[in-house]
């Protein structure tokens, strides 16, 4: 095919990402076009997520695009993807990941007083930056990456809480004051990932999408998405998984949190199958809760 359309959010952080793809693909030869839309979660920047839907509302919009034809491809930052793909779309895979991890802006976990007010919107973050300070007070944070980054330092806040891949595409990896160690935060599913979705018919964009798609990466989403999907839950539940690969096995990694972070579940485990080893791991955790039930966790 002559030009790829690659369906992609408005936001700046969005673009970026989309130039991303556009950039793997130039590297192989093949044109592209963007196709700027504007999602529900984009239009209701000042409302939770949770209150609005969580998974879902930075994606639905790209993915009827695509559905409708009006595009090739639907370019997501994989973290913000339900765990279920729509009828007549594939997870094509994704591309090569950048670092998982979260972070604090504005000040390290150690600089951070008693009593000191962090801000995130995701659940998962909010449990477990509790887990380990329940002293810390949590506000809700909404917005482009640009305006959440801002509220460092004003108004009360003394950190915020952030993607590293996110810093790192926009270049602002300088305003990190620390890296939160993923075996203890446990990223959300799919994080540092950016996933391609296509029409499942669409023979000729699944094949050229083969010449962008970094399999190992693929596998260890995979293996997250499965985790997810077994729960049944979105990132309004504090959960997190995160997989790596070592010469083709999956190491995998869970977390089940209460909201309040009063109490957690860990585990991992290691298979070759993706999607066997996301749905084993979510049973361990779940049966380990008696039946699942955490506190705050709503089967």
């Amino acid at each position: 095919m002559s030009t790829v359309r690659l369906a992609t959010r408005r936001s700046p952080l969005a673009l970026l990402q989309a130039e991303l793809v556009r950039s793997a693909f130039a590297a192989k030869g093949i044109g592209c076009e963007l196709v700027r839309l504007e999602t529900h979660g984009d239009t209701h920047h000042d409302v939770p997520l949770s209150t609005i839907g969580g998974q879902g509302v930075f994606s639905i919009e790209i993915q009827r695009a695509v559905l409708a034809g009006r595009a090739d491809v639907a370019v997501h930052s994989a973290k913000d993807l339900p765990s279920a793909t729509p009828e007549g779309l594939v997870l094509a895979g994704v591309l090569e990941r950048r670092d998982p991890a979260d972070v604090l802006v504005g000040r390290s976990l150690a600089g951070l007083g008693p009593g000191a007010t962090v801000a995130t919107g995701s659940p998962r973050r909010r449990a477990l930056l509790l887990e380990r300070r329940p002293d810390l007070r949590i506000v809700e944070l909404r917005g482009n990456m640009a305006t959440r980054l801002g509220r460092a330092g004003r108004d009360g806040v003394d950190a915020v809480i952030a993607a590293a891949a996110a810093l790192e595409r926009m270049g602002s990896s300088e305003l990190i004051a620390e890296r939160l160690d993923t075996t203890w935060f446990v990223p959300q599913v799919g994080q540092g990932a950016l996933a391609l979705e296509a029409r499942r018919d669409d023979r000729a964009t699944l094949g050229v999408l083969e010449l962008v798609i970094d399999a190992g990466a693929t596998r260890a989403v995979q293996a997250e998405r499965a985790f997810l999907r077994e729960l049944g839950t979105g990132c309004s539940i504090p959960a997190g998984a995160y997989a790596t690969l070592d010469e083709g096995t999956i190491s995998l990694h869970g977390v089940m949190l209460a909201i309040d972070g009063t109490r957690s579940v860990r585990s991992s485990l290691r298979g070759d199958d993706p999607e066997e080893l996301g749905t084993q791991l979510a049973l361990e955790l779940r049966d380990s809760q008696g039946g699942g039930l955490l506190p705050g966790w709503d089967q």
